[in-house]
Order: structure tokens, then sequence, then C-alpha cells
């Protein structure tokens, strides 16, 4: 009669310890999903509500796979093959690009009424002064590369310092 129990008592501590595991291992899955949910309650915009809808249902399909004790498919750390990627990547643009021929109507092109105001950092005689002193280098009119354009944004600042302390001197 002792061995009885005791067998009941080990296989439900055993039961129920897997069970406990189960849930440990399937958390960061659940958490997850409910950040998906909680997106979804917020303000978005059509298409996005599609692409959190497609994320919530994966979402929940890798849980209740954890939760029934079925192995989940981990994303591999590889990027994949380069081809396969690039040919999503056109097939997602190709679809961005039709959804978004929306038409904005004339005279509401932004979501305010403000005054938008671009300032220049100089005023008056002062801009005069550096228009006459900035020579932006050829290479400059059309940055091909993000080190061409660092180089020209650097430049500027150069010869910003330099108009700086020459103005100054006058």
């Amino acid at each position: 009669m002792y061995s009885i129990k005791l067998t009941i008592f080990i296989g439900a501590l055993f039961l129920f310890s897997t069970e406990s595991e189960a849930k440990k291992r399937c958390k960061p899955l659940l958490e997850k999903l409910h950040n998906v949910q909680a997106m979804q309650r917020s303000g978005y915009s059509s298409q996005r509500g599609l692409s959190l809808r497609a994320k919530e249902d994966k979402a929940r399909d890798k849980w209740w796979q954890c939760e029934q004790g079925r192995k989940v498919k981990k994303k591999s750390k590889n990027k994949g093959n380069k081809k396969n990627k690039n040919q999503n990547n056109r097939q997602y643009s190709a679809t961005y690009r039709r959804s978004s021929h929306t038409k904005i109507s004339a005279g509401t092109p932004f979501k305010t009424n403000n005054v938008i105001a671009i300032k220049s950092k100089y005023q008056g005689n002062k801009k005069q002064a550096w228009l006459k002193f900035y020579l932006q280098p050829a290479r400059c009119n059309r940055p091909k590369s993000l080190a061409v354009f660092a180089y020209c944004s650097e430049d500027k600042q150069a010869q910003r310092i330099d108009f700086e302390q020459e103005y100054e001197n006058r």
C-alpha cells in the first residue's frame, strides 16, 4: 500500500513539475503575444493593422504550440539566402507602392495647421557674408555615399568656424 502511494505521489510530482517547467519555458512567448496585443490597442493605420494582426496570429500560434508541448522552431541566427531576402523586399515594396497611392486632397498635405518656419543659421548681413564666404566642394552637390556626405558636413562645419572667427575680427 505504501509503495502505491509513493508511486502516485512521485507521478503527481513529476506531472506538476513538467507543467510548471512548460509554463516557464512558454512565458516569453506569452509576453510577446501580450506586447503585440498592446500595440493593437493603440492607434494605427490600416496597413499597420494588417501587419499587427499577422504578428498576433504568429505569436499566438507559437505560444499555443509551446503550451501543447510541441517543439517551437527558433529563428536561426543566419541571415539566410540574400536572393530570397531581396525577392521578399521587392514584393514588399511593390505592395507598399500599390497601397501608398491614396489621394490627398489639396490644401491638407500635413496633419497640422501650424506655420512651418525654416530659419538658417545666420540672418541679414551676416547671412550675406556667409554666402560669399562658403565654398561648397563640387562633390558635395549630390553626395553619392555616406562617407562623402560626412565629409561635406565636416567641411561645412570647419568653414563655419573659420567664418565665425573672421566675422568677429572685422
